[in-house]
């Protein structure tokens, strides 16, 4: 009976949904976390009847046939890159890009990766790094008597040195935008990785044509919602029953078929 292996992909799928929507909802506050979404196809039909064909007994064609769907698969998880909220924190070296990009930072391996958290702080040589010790790239180091830090919102950098009144320029904050963001790969830990789904990264000061701006002193939030993704659970969870009440069914019948005398 097709309909035990139609709903039981049908669990399958709702599952795969859940999983996504509580991944999402657990990262609420994860700072520029881009939600989720799972996308799903129906999966190859059985022709008992091809539409078009022509009838065998009076040579028509016909109009429909008879194609019978074999139940759902995943096609992808998806993420939505729109921009998050943002919130201000008050501390210089947390940065928040208002637009497009991503800041990119140097993974022990050499590798460069891409985030959209701006938490980042200093280390005891004086870079700017991620929350896990990944220099910026191109590498900050800020002087160690350097009593205050300004980052413009084209992402110049300017300390004030101790004795002086003038601010200093030590370098130029660049960040990185992709033809297609939702082909980057997630490795965790707030970053990304160029696959050949997103294309090479394009580079450019911030506020460029087609580049966001720099926030000094702010974080851009998650763009989950929590109401839009509690009634995605919803939706999700009433479908599983309905697939698990379609098998009850399915084996209803099959028990009565298997009683007839």
């Amino acid at each position: 009976m097709r309909a035990l292996s139609i709903a039981a992909s049908g669990m399958q799928a709702q599952q795969l949904n859940v999983d996504v929507i509580s991944h999402n909802i657990a990262n609420m506050n994860t700072t520029g976390y881009k939600r989720q979404r799972a996308e799903f196809q129906d999966m190859l039909y059985q022709n008992m009847e091809r539409p078009g064909s022509t009838s065998s007994a009076s040579g028509s064609i016909l109009p429909l046939g008879i194609q019978l769907g074999v139940g759902v698969r995943a096609d992808a998880v998806g993420r939505i890159a729109s921009q998050g909220g943002i919130s201000a924190t008050e501390n210089p070296y947390d940065l928040a890009i208002d637009g497009r990009g991503y800041f990119q930072v140097t993974l022990p391996s050499g590798q460069t990766a891409f985030t959209r958290a701006g938490n980042f702080a200093v280390n005891a040589d004086g870079e700017i790094v991620t929350a896990d010790g990944y220099p910026l790239e191109p590498s900050i180091t800020v002087p160690q008597d350097a009593t205050a830090i300004q980052i413009t919102r084209d992402g110049m950098i300017e300390v004030t040195m101790t004795g002086q009144t003038e601010p200093q320029q030590i370098g130029q904050l660049e960040i990185a935008t992709f033809l297609n963001p939702p082909g980057l790969e997630a490795i965790g830990d707030n970053l990304f990785l160029e696959t050949p789904a997103s294309g090479s990264p394009n580079t450019a000061t911030p506020g460029s044509p087609g580049y966001g701006t720099l926030m000094q002193g702010y974080l851009e939030l998650s763009n989950v919602n929590a109401v839009e993704e509690i009634s995605s659970l919803i939706v999700a969870q009433r479908a599983y029953e309905m697939n698990a009440r379609v098998i009850t069914a399915a084996d209803e019948m099959l028990q009565t078929t298997t009683q007839l005398r």
